[in-house]
């Protein structure tokens, strides 16, 4: 099998010493790839390293052909155009110059071949639902969700032989995530995507796992690794089991044998006391005993130490992957006490253009959920309400949420954002839940953390050398640490860049907090598992709407 892309030994650390990847080898092949792993194993700095973002430590790596690249968190540059985005501003003005008559050698030479650049530009965005989004619109009016789109339109127009995605789906709403999905089935070259969204990894040809500092190749898609992974448990399992038993075997016999030794010996020690035997005779036989036992022992101890090596074998090709344990304080609202009251203006996303494509995304709830049925003049929150706000990208729920907590609220609110920017990426981890929280001891700190699988140095680690997921698990740590406890929670798409495991304990420790909750989220079966007792929908023409 021929390889588009090849890891030869790459190692690296951050700046403060931290060791990513410690002398890995991997290799990617032709087609649609996932690159799964949990957070923290190195994915997304493996990206950058493949995309030359990051120079490695020590190793190389080889890529066959131009590659593109889409990072997790893209840059953004709030007076940038989408045109600067797209990275063609430079070849627009050569274009726009020489239409106007300015004839100057240095504008062709801008423009190259590419006559046609604004045409292409255009059809990628159209392709990707983005046709109410002009070339000179300036990035910071785009939602989270638009800014991802236009940057792989950025992609797809540079027409790469290697294309790597991070998280692509992050802030997609269901419409934008169903095109990104036709783009990556369409995708004629090399992909690789790092995703922990399931309908995105069942697109893929391949699956590669990095678990434990390698990088594993596993032939199908989501479904066929999982498949393969639960066999392959399940035959580790069994070999533990039979491990476990020969070690209890081996360590029955042993018991026996020195049972045996040890009652010889004093058989023969009764021989020569009751001078059954001649001196020199007993003497020999008890040298003779003594020689065995030792032999007997060292046999069976060395069988029982085999036994356990055994054991351990099995038992590492067992998966044990530690997972976060999310404890959300003990606070609760009564029942009907108002919470919050917010004033609404007719939109609430005031200067965002309007779409009239921006209906219904397909997979949002049925039934009772389903459609608008009021517009709402002001967001009232009662008690320890669960509400989900829906909505297409650039609709405004991200500027709600912030409205939430400019305005204030009744109770102490606590606000995840999606971006995920409200720590010092300078300190540490540790140094940043001691800000929020100041009464805290540095033990209860360091407690609070290990729950989040920051242990040992790993507290000690800058933030803004972390992945996605653990800088996710730093910023909900040191949420959940403020002081005083948040009443109200505000949520903007807190599954992003979270693995599965993760997933379903943020889920399991929201379904038992007591306080209010909005959770602005495009992830149907995370909002489904919350006991939702609201579902409120943000429009880009009408603003807020009871669905």
């Amino acid at each position: 099998m021929s390889f588009s892309i090849v890891v030869d030994h790459v190692s690296f650390a951050w700046p403060d010493g931290t060791t990513v990847l410690d002398g890995l080898d991997a290799a990617f092949p032709a087609g649609r790839t996932g690159l799964i792993g949990v957070n923290g194993s190195g994915k997304s700095t493996l990206l950058k390293i493949i995309a030359s973002e990051l120079a490695p430590r020590a190793g190389s790596v080889s890529v066959s052909g131009e590659v593109g690249y889409l990072p997790q968190n893209v840059p953004l540059g709030a007076s940038r155009t989408v045109s600067d985005l797209l990275e063609i501003s430079a070849t627009r003005a050569a274009l726009h110059a020489i239409e106007g008559g300015d004839v100057a050698e240095e504008h062709f030479a801008a423009v190259g071949d590419d006559w046609d650049v604004e045409e292409r530009a255009r059809a990628e965005l159209d392709r990707l639902g983005l046709d109410h989004v002009g070339l000179d619109r300036t990035v910071g009016t785009l939602s989270g969700g638009e800014t991802i789109m236009v940057a792989l339109a950025a992609q797809l127009l540079k027409r790469p032989e290697v294309l790597l995605l991070d998280e692509p789906t992050n802030n997609l709403d269901l419409g934008a995530r169903r095109r990104l999905y036709a783009a990556v089935a369409a995708w004629q070259g090399v992909l690789v995507v790092v995703s922990h969204d399931r309908a995105l990894l069942e697109l893929a040809d391949q699956i590669a796992e990095l678990r434990d500092g390698s990088v594993r190749m596993y032939g199908g898609n989501l479904g066929d690794y999982e498949e393969q992974v639960a066999t392959e448990q399940e035959a580790a399992e069994r070999i533990v089991r039979t491990a476990e038993g020969d070690v209890r075997r081996q360590q029955r016999e042993l018991v026996e044998a020195r049972t045996r030794i040890d009652r010889n010996l004093r058989n023969g020690r009764k021989a020569f006391e009751n001078k059954k035997v001649p001196k020199i005779v007993a003497n020999g036989l008890k040298r003779k005993a003594q020689v065995s036992a030792g032999k007997q022992r060292t046999l069976h101890l060395e069988k029982l130490e085999e036994a356990r090596d055994r054991l351990t074998e099995a038992e590492q090709a067992v998966r044990d992957d530690a997972e976060i344990r999310i404890e959300l304080p003990g606070t609760e609202v009564p029942a009907g006490r108002t919470v919050l009251t917010l004033p609404l203006e007719p939109r609430t996303a005031a200067g965002e253009p309007e779409d009239e494509g921006a209906g219904k995304a397909a997979g949002e709830p049925e039934g009772e959920a389903a459609g608008k049925v009021a517009v709402l003049e002001a967001l009232v929150v009662r008690g320890p309400e669960r509400i989900a706000l829906l909505g297409p990208n650039g609709s405004g729920k991200t500027t709600l949420l912030k409205r939430i907590v400019g305005h204030g609220a009744n109770v102490p609110v606590r606000y995840l954002p999606q971006r995920l920017d409200l720590l010092d990426d300078a300190l540490s981890v540790v140094d940043n839940v001691r800000a929020v929280a100041p009464s805290a001891s540095v033990n209860e700190v360091r407690a609070r953390l290990a729950r989040f699988l920051f242990r040992g140095d790993r507290v000690n680690q800058a933030v803004g050398t972390l992945s996605g997921g653990e800088r996710f698990r730093a910023t909900l740590a040191a949420l959940l640490s403020a002081d005083p406890p948040p009443q109200l929670l505000l949520l903007d798409e807190p599954t992003n860049n979270l693995d599965m495991a993760s997933v379903r304990q943020l889920a399991q420790a929201l379904s038992a907090y007591r306080g209010a909750l909005i959770v602005a989220s495009h992830d149907l079966p995370f909002l489904e598992t919350l006991g939702i007792t609201r579902w409120l929908r943000q429009d880009r023409e009408d603003g807020l709407a009871e669905s």
